[in-house]
């Protein structure tokens, strides 16, 4: 009896992967089934780019999730611009980025190392580095490694308690994201719809509504073209983030939706606060996983009190410019 205990937690994660690659079966079967007499508008087409620089001031780097894009930080960069120089590169192996060397395995350290190159083309030293979900966890492997003024992290991977969750985890998005790329061809289609958008974005975001139907398309037609995602997927689970000593020169905000659908905090943002000790914890209500288009301006808010503090700390004598009132949002009253 023992034994079939402790096999239900694994047959329940491995019965949610099949759920919700089943989902996303069934959304494309439903598309393939409906047919509307009238002509049906047509999306914008969102431009592949490698990356996005602009704003002025210290450097912020924005690094995104698996399988996404740069372009999932667009609602926030009007925000954060007016106060930083900020880049926001595609990781690489992903649509429109380098890709890695045919002798190079996908892992989270081939990443940061691609990164790394990244920073390095563009002249950016150390910077703020802020990461959702994969882009967290690469976020902490570049502070380890000194390139970190300081790390704003929404929703980091790499960390957990049961690695047979994780794998279960893991097995279910892979299924996902072949699926959804087997269908680029119809990703304008898929995204006009906005039932189709709530069914496919449920375990994303929290207001699907929210999120521009141009670049869902534009997301979809990305996933055919991300040959490291599956691959990497496969081998993530093996080797979890390592242990990173509190360092107070780069200050660390752990930012965690408090209705997380895909990487739950009591199952791995707990762990994850254990591998990086002194960090600061934030729970948010009312986003989800990938979080930037549910409060863009919440979400801009958390990284420039970080930041903004770190920026007087080393230069006190620094010319503040104002952003709504006059004032950061770590300076309002």
């Amino acid at each position: 009896m023992k034994g079939r205990r402790s096999d239900r937690p694994l047959i329940w994660l491995l019965t949610r992967s099949a759920l919700l690659t089943a989902v996303c079966a069934a959304a494309v079967a439903l598309l393939r089934r409906r047919r509307r007499p009238a002509p049906e508008p047509v999306l914008e087409t969102i431009p592949v780019t490698p990356s996005y620089a602009g704003g002025s001031g210290t450097p912020l780097v924005l690094l995104h999730g698996v399988g996404g894009t740069w372009r999932v930080w667009r609602p926030v960069l009007p925000l954060l611009e007016r106060w930083h120089a900020v880049f926001a590169p595609t990781l690489p192996g992903h649509c429109g980025a380098e890709r890695l060397a045919p002798e190079v395995a996908p892992s989270i350290q081939a990443l940061a190392d691609g990164v790394v190159e990244q920073l390095d083309q563009a002249g950016i030293d150390r910077a703020h580095i802020v990461g959702n979900s994969l882009g967290g966890w690469i976020a902490l492997e570049l502070a380890r490694r000194g390139r970190a003024r300081s790390v704003v992290l929404f929703g980091p991977a790499g960390a957990w308690r049961s690695a047979a969750r994780m794998t279960a985890v893991a097995i279910g998005m892979r299924l996902s994201f072949v699926l959804l790329a087997r269908q680029a061809h119809r990703a304008d289609a898929i995204a006009r719809r906005r039932w189709a958008r709530r069914l496919l974005l449920a375990t994303q975001v929290e207001h699907p509504d929210r999120v521009d139907p141009a670049e869902f398309a534009a997301s979809i037609r990305a996933m055919k073209d991300s040959p490291v995602v599956g691959p990497l997927l496969r081998v993530i689970t093996k080797n979890p983030l390592e242990y990173l000593p509190s360092d107070p020169d780069c200050p660390i905000r752990v930012v965690w939706a408090e209705r997380d659908r895909i990487i739950p905090f009591e199952r791995n943002g707990l762990p994850l606060l254990e591998s990086v000790p002194g960090a600061e914890l934030v729970r948010l209500p009312g986003v989800g996983h990938v979080p930037m288009s549910d409060e863009p301006e919440e979400i801009a808010r958390l990284i420039l009190e970080v930041t903004g503090a770190v920026d007087r700390a080393h230069l006190d004598n620094r010319e503040v410019s104002p952003m709504n009132s006059g004032t950061r949002p770590s300076e309002a009253s």
